[in-house]
């Protein structure tokens, strides 16, 4: 029986750190709630650190979450792999960190543009062009408890389910309603075992909203076709009125026929489902600009005219394009970003030449690798 004090709540949607705690956390509960003292007589470490383990604050070390495990009688390969995606990822957001200043300039002032980082709930106010997408989806979430958004990547699919649907669904004064919570998961290798409990609706009033991003993750990752079945399987249950749940799919494009494989998926999808498609001049213009302007910064028309040209001339490069403003917002010339500064950055956003493995443009510190990673995570 569980004894000792109770943990503090998690939210999943804060972080990969939090929602592998929280893997961690329903471990221990399926194991019938040992207590730490008894999980470090069952291994070699004490009880701080293996309680450390599942605070949610910081990724514990490999030797540490193997010996929490194994204290719960749990899979070791299926943690050591999920344990192995996060630090993938926080090491790719500690990259990009490096590489984009923390997102400021030299005078410790906030960037208007995020770079290779996609746009995340807190990043509404310079999320712009994508207004048409917004309301489409919104629209289409409030009429269907099961929704798939598809795009390529670079789209900004990713971006537009998190600055978009997340910030909508938490800004209690707009058309939806409040929901019991929000969760955002991707499936991973084991995706039952890893996310069974966040298919469980929340207590409180209105309903639990599940974001799941990156879906592809089910095709390229799990590799277990009758998981993989029963994980589509409990989503769609999941979006059920009775169980207060709702789901929204994010996919790459590229994997739409994987999906139409399983008849009740293919169902959902064509009911309410929503292609991200590239953007029209104009919505580009406003990517561009109207980040400048809430900076009280200008751009030059000629900039302006030249990176919608570049830009939609190329498929998936949102992140490139926003790379490219990012460093020529660091050589800007007084407020005003300039087609020079732009030059000077190194140009016109990579394309073929990134992703063939050659180094070009203001992506130049961007190998094809990173690039590839950086388009599925938009």
């Amino acid at each position: 029986m569980f004894v000792g004090r109770q943990e503090k709540p998690l939210d999943p949607s804060t972080g990969p750190v939090a929602e592998f705690a929280l893997a961690l956390r329903e471990l221990r509960r399926k194991a019938g709630g040992p207590t730490y003292a008894a999980m470090a007589r069952r291994s070699p470490y004490s009880v701080a650190t293996l309680s450390r383990a599942a605070g949610g604050e910081h990724l514990p070390t490999l030797p540490v979450v193997l010996a929490y495990v194994g204290a719960c009688d749990g899979d070791p390969a299926g943690f050591e792999a999920h344990w192995r995606r996060v630090d993938e990822e926080l090491a790719a957001i500690a990259r990009r960190s490096r590489a984009e200043g923390e997102r400021t300039g030299e005078r410790g002032e906030p960037a208007p543009y995020r770079g290779l980082a996609r746009f995340e709930p807190g990043d509404s106010d310079v999320f712009f062009g994508r207004d048409r997408a917004v309301a489409d989806l919104l629209a289409l979430v409030g009429g269907h408890r099961d929704v798939a958004v598809f795009g390529a990547s670079g789209s900004g699919k990713s971006s537009l389910l998190r600055a978009g649907l997340i910030s909508h669904l938490r800004d209690t004064g707009r058309a939806l309603p409040s929901p019991a919570a929000i969760r955002v998961l991707t499936p991973g290798e084991h995706p039952l075992d890893t996310h069974g409990p966040a298919l469980l609706p929340a207590d409180g009033d209105g309903d639990t909203w599940l974001i799941v991003d990156q879906f592809e993750e089910l095709f390229t990752l799990c590799h277990d076709a009758a998981e993989r079945a029963c994980f589509i399987d409990a989503l769609l249950e999941a979006g059920d009125p009775v169980r207060e749940l709702r789901v929204v799919l994010g996919i790459r494009a590229d994997f739409y026929a994987r999906c139409l494989e399983h008849p009740r998926l293919a169902e959902a999808i064509r009911d309410a489902s929503l292609p991200v498609g590239p953007m029209t001049p104009a919505e580009l213009r406003q990517v561009i600009t109207k980040p400048a302007t809430a900076h009280a910064l200008i751009v030059e028309r000629a900039l302006t005219e030249t990176l919608v040209e570049e830009a939609g001339a190329q498929s998936g490069g949102l992140p490139m394009l926003s790379h490219a403003l990012l460093e020529t917002w660091r050589r800007r010339r007084g407020r005003t970003l300039t087609r020079e500064a732009y030059e000077r950055a190194g140009g016109s956003p990579p394309s073929a030449s990134v992703r063939c493995g050659t180094r070009t443009g203001p992506g130049s510190r961007t190998t094809s690798r990173t690039s590839a990673r950086t388009a599925a995570t938009w």
